[in-house]
């Protein structure tokens, strides 16, 4: 059993830079796939996934935000972050943290989110 929680949303305004990170219990942080996701407002049936690091630090992005968001481990805190710069009016979302043993498209864990807000 994994429990994720994000902290680090707020409001921000376009090219501005966050950090959100995402506390993980367990024992075994390190051999999970760690993602990002988001679900824009009025998108409840798309939640995309920004990001995802393999456990040896791998990464995969979006093309809607490469080059501008960096996904980033740290396996001796059981902490995952997503260091987001530039960012713009459609990056407004609730931003959630996951986790699986495995890469999937629909990770096993799940954090209950942190509101990023454009206020531009």
């Amino acid at each position: 059993q994994v429990q994720l929680v994000e902290s680090g949303g707020g409001l921000v305004q376009a090219g501005d830079s966050l950090r959100l990170s995402c506390a993980a219990s367990g024992r075994t942080f390190s051999s999970y796939v760690m993602y990002w996701f988001r679900q824009a407002p009025g998108k409840e049936r798309e939640r995309e996934c920004v990001a995802r690091i393999w456990g040896g630090g791998n990464t995969r992005y979006a093309d809607s935000v490469k080059g501008r968001f960096t996904i980033s481990r740290d396996n001796a805190k059981n902490t995952l972050y997503l260091q987001m710069n530039s960012l713009k009016p459609e990056d407004t979302a609730v931003y959630y943290c996951a986790a699986d043993p495995s890469s999937v498209t629909t990770p096993k864990y799940w954090g209950k989110g942190t509101l990023v807000t454009d206020s531009s």
